[in-house]
């Protein structure tokens, strides 16, 4: 399949493999589209064959070519704001950012600012961009680490589906209280709301499924601290922080969840690595962030 960007549009050329089925079979089914992003693409009429709108239910032939309208401007739904930005991979679809801790993701009221959001508007702006901002996953605002946004919505679409299906790996790591028992492991046990307060999390039998899986690095005797490797096979709200805790060694600096104050200012959790298959070109894409510098000292002590 050849793919190619034309102005505001993504040329498709269809292969012989893809006929002659419908543009919506091969929108949903081959490339994963989601069903209600086509339907807003048909209605927009977003879709064209060969230069002419086409419908969803017209069939491809080989050679034909698919143009989707993806590459238009957009409103940010944030207000841009200044500050640097540290960039870990960028192309036409997707860009991948060091987030600062201390800072949200997104705004969690209209107007709010500040966050990492309101960052990257600006950064797009700056770059003659104008789109929207779309993050494809979170982090607490005092976690460090890689995020992944899409920059447009075919990528958003295509994603939110790799995430579902498990198919981008993020790699975190923790220092956590004491040394841990075994090596590597995992904590399978569901998460729910607190009733008792508005943020935190709990081990509940009627929370959702939540599965850590992690592996011990490094133990620093001197401090009596471990560095912890940490992959997600969810996605639950404070997940690792929940899921470390209730095995008794909570994140250094986490207080919320029973960790010691006083050897770094917030929870010592950063997302270090990102793996994914590139959702338009397929190609393997590998980045890491670095460790940040309240995190530094603590590896010094090892």
């Amino acid at each position: 399949m050849s793919l190619k960007q034309i102005g505001e549009w993504l040329e498709i050329v269809i292969p012989s493999k893809w006929t002659p089925n419908t543009v919506f079979h091969f929108l949903s089914k081959e490339l994963g589209v989601s069903k209600a992003l086509i339907q807003k693409w048909n209605n927009e009429s977003a879709i064209k064959k060969n230069d002419s709108k086409a419908d969803v239910n017209h069939r491809l032939y080989l050679g034909d070519r698919l143009y989707l309208h993806i590459f238009k401007n957009e409103d940010f739904g944030v207000i841009p704001e200044y500050r640097p930005i540290d960039v870990l991979y960028e192309d036409d679809h997707l860009l991948i950012v060091n987030k600062d801790a201390g800072i949200d993701t997104h705004p969690n009221v209209p107007g709010q600012k500040g966050t990492l959001a309101n960052h990257i508007a600006s950064y797009y702006q700056m770059n003659g961009l104008q789109i929207k901002i779309r993050h494809i996953h979170r982090l607490d605002k005092d976690t460090s680490g890689a995020i992944i946004f899409a920059k447009h919505d075919l990528a958003n679409s295509l994603m939110d589906q790799a995430l579902k299906l498990r198919k981008i790996k993020r790699t975190y790591i923790a220092f956590v209280e004491g040394k841990l028992p075994h090596l590597k492991g995992e904590i399978n046990q569901p998460i729910g709301r607190d009733r008792h307060h508005a943020t935190r999390r709990r081990v509940s039998p009627k929370g959702q499924t939540a599965l850590t899986h992690y592996q011990v690095e490094q133990y620093l005797p001197a401090i009596n601290l471990s560095i912890v490797s940490l992959q997600l096979d969810t996605g639950r709200t404070h997940q690792i922080r929940v899921h470390l805790s209730s095995i008794g060694y909570p994140i250094i600096g986490d207080v919320l969840y029973g960790g010691k104050q006083g050897i770094i200012s917030r929870q010592a959790l950063h997302a270090a690595k990102v793996s994914l298959l590139h959702p338009i070109t397929g190609e393997e894409i590998n980045v890491e962030a670095c460790l940040p510098k309240d995190m530094l000292p603590l590896v010094k002590k090892a």
